[in-house]
């Protein structure tokens, strides 16, 4: 199963035919670039290429008015000035004579994603279209966008193959509000967009567009709006977002099928947005939604207006979807003051009806930080005159080059069990390792001189973690008969090297060493149904839940809202995961934890497992192979003592870990960034 890539240059064959300075930025090079982009990348060569079709009328009329419709197919016969005329009853945006044939195309192409991806022909993909589609409403064009390609998709989803819950993620600049009205009173599709707002002071201006609009009657509770009341939002403030607010509740909701409205002016350089999330956390944001719905994901692109800044979101989002190691974050700052304003009210609003959000904080009772700030803004604006306002062009550096490496799973295994399909077999004698790693590993791990099976295993270990810094293998699976002594050993080797920073994330009761931390050189979270040892320090965190790993809903939340955002903030070079022989995780979620993980470090993920669980090797391979983890179906509410103990256990550590806040200081503000 592949990735497939949905494009046809037609779409580049139309344009505004007159002067209009808020449609000027939408443009055919938009496509272009995109395209040429994924192609000097090499992307295009290994998608799989799906052929176009146009929309039908009953494509079009599952979302839109056949009154809509009619008009709309006037106007390829209509004059210059006829079409302006059409142009002017609806906001922001323009009309063509080759306009119908492309919107057509446009939902067509969505279409026949969904039918590429539903059908298993491939396993997710993106549709590179225009017009875009989610300003679109039943029976009006706007915001450049004629037609509701990703509307159409979810209903045609839901009627052709009986698709009962889609997920739309949003994250393009501007608030779909087509999207939103279709689907505010449908619980079977949740709505989730982020956008730049400022208090209704930008477009599109609608009350609706605010935090609390959560949808109507049955859908109450399926629209989530993430309001930006300033610019300059980074990648923790979108990061944030993700973990505290869309991840748990979309786990919690379980689609069958993921969408994705993917616009690219959130990225930095937007003149749209003015924002400086910078194009690789785009590789990141697919990555964690690329587990939900068994890794059905269709992108479809919406906005975009810097060419430079859109060509390279678009080609992060594709080298996710087709599976290569996302690159390492970039800098992770505190989420800005606005941003914690945002998720503490997004949280209160919806806190009653997603169990995953019961303890979040009660709504503020104090005015945003941003509007007093606004306001002041908008009367020195009036002072001053528009030409007094200059803004200035933002530089990034390009996205570092992402190589796949040769070897997706480099596997160590005891003599007898077969090699997992489609991975490397890893031995390594310790004659090939320096004369010191293998007097140190007899001196701290071999009680007995004459274990060579130990000593073999380790050396192995060793040379595994070695071609995994060289990123000559990805990822790894060792079976070795003390799971504790393995890990001490990668971390104590991985520590020679001043610039290795390890995750080790333990599954189970089995006590993890926490000793290990006190450099700050490995992070240990350890994830148990045992009352912990007290915390020693800010690098051992101990997760204790009611029921252990057994209990799903409860370690789901603690993997989403805790290990995640902990995981991106320390930003290591290595992920350790270590399943404890008694840890009780099942099969599906242990595979959501493998390949969540994997979206950090580069993708270099060892997991360790004692030499009696030969039974995870296939579903621990599977993950580690990049293979969507099992969709784990709607999740109960978890246990209430779970949900309390995480949210205390995240306030006690987010002094020292501000991707953990989901609200703001009452006072001297968070980072303003």
């Amino acid at each position: 199963m592949g990735t497939a890539l949905i494009y046809d240059e037609e779409m580049t064959n139309y344009k505004l035919l007159w002067i209009d300075p808020a449609c000027k930025i939408e443009v055919p090079e938009r496509l272009i670039v995109s395209h040429e982009a994924l192609v000097r990348n090499g992307l295009v060569d290994r998608c799989v290429s799906i052929p176009v079709r146009e929309a039908t009328d009953a494509d079009i009329l599952l979302v839109h008015s056949e009154e809509y419709l009619e008009a709309v197919k006037t106007t390829p016969y209509m004059t210059l000035e006829d079409l302006k005329e059409f142009t002017l009853q609806y906001g922001d945006t323009y009309f063509h004579p080759n306009i119908y044939h492309c919107a057509k195309l446009a939902a067509g192409a969505a279409l026949q994603l969904v039918d590429s991806v539903m059908t298993g022909k491939v396993r997710n993909g993106m549709a590179l279209v225009r017009p875009p589609g989610h300003h679109s409403m039943r029976s009006a064009a706007n915001g450049f966008c004629v037609f509701n390609n990703v509307a159409i998709a979810a209903k045609y989803a839901q009627e052709k193959y009986g698709v009962q819950r889609v997920l739309i993620v949003d994250w393009d600049v501007h608030h779909g509000q087509g999207v939103q009205y279709c689907f505010e009173d449908d619980p079977s599709v949740m709505y989730f967009s982020w956008h730049r707002y400022e208090h209704q002071k930008f477009w599109p201006n609608l009350k609706e567009s605010d935090y609390d609009s959560v949808g109507k009657d049955k859908g109450a509770g399926f629209n989530i709006n993430v309001p930006w009341n300033k610019v300059g939002m980074q990648n923790s403030d979108y990061l944030a977002v993700f973990s505290h607010v869309l991840l748990p509740v979309a786990y919690e909701f379980s689609p069958d099928l993921v969408l994705v409205c993917a616009g690219f002016d959130s990225a930095i350089g937007d003149p749209e947005g003015e924002m400086f999330a910078t194009p690789d956390i785009f590789a990141h944001l697919t990555h964690l939604l690329m587990n939900l719905a068994g890794g059905k994901l269709c992108a479809v692109l919406e906005g975009g207006y810097n060419l430079t800044s859109l060509a390279q979101s678009v080609c992060q989002t594709v080298h996710t979807l087709l599976g290569d190691p996302a690159p390492r974050p970039a800098i992770m700052d505190s989420p800005c003051k606005s941003a914690l304003e945002s998720l503490h009210c997004v949280r209160s609003a919806h806190k009653k009806y997603w169990s995953c959000l019961k303890y979040a904080a009660d709504a503020p009772d104090f005015d945003l930080s941003t509007k007093r700030i606004k306001l002041a803004e908008e009367e020195e604006k009036l002072e001053q005159g528009d030409e007094a306002i200059t803004t200035k062009e933002e530089v990034w550096p390009e996205p570092p080059k992402r190589v796949a490496p040769p070897v997706r799973t480099g596997v160590v295994l005891p003599e007898g069990v077969a090699c997992p399909a489609r991975c490397k077999c890893f031995s390594l004698s310790s004659e090939n390792l320096s004369p010191n790693i293998a007097n140190k590993l007899r001196e701290n791990f071999l009680k007995d001189a004459d274990d060579s099976d130990a000593l073999l295993t380790f050396s192995s270990l060793i040379g595994l973690v070695e071609k995994m810094k060289e990123n000559e293998i990805c990822s790894g699976l060792a079976l070795v008969r003390d799971v504790s002594m393995a890990t001490m050993c990668v971390v104590q080797h991985a520590a020679t090297d001043l610039s290795n920073r390890v995750l080790v994330v333990c599954v189970g009761n089995e006590m993890s060493p926490s000793h290990i931390t006190e450099d700050g050189k490995t992070l240990v979270v350890h994830i148990s149904g045992k009352q912990p040892e007290e915390q020693k320090c800010k690098y051992y965190i101990p997760v204790c839940l009611k029921k252990g790993c057994s209990e799903v809903s409860g370690l789901i939340q603690a993997m989403l809202s805790l290990l995640l955002p902990l995981g991106y903030e320390y930003d290591p070079s290595l992920v350790l995961l270590v399943r404890m022989p008694d840890s009780e995780i099942c099969d599906s979620v242990w595979q959501q934890l493998t390949s969540l993980l994997q979206g950090l470090a580069q993708g270099h993920t060892l997991v360790l497992m004692q030499e009696s669980e030969k039974a995870y090797i296939d579903p621990t391979v599977s993950s580690l192979l990049g293979n969507a983890a099992p969709s784990l179906g709607p999740l109960p509410a978890p246990l209430p003592e779970d949900v309390e103990m995480l949210e205390s256990l995240r306030c006690r550590l987010q002094t020292d870990w501000k991707l953990l806040q989901t609200t703001a200081p009452e006072s001297g503000g968070g980072d303003d960034h």
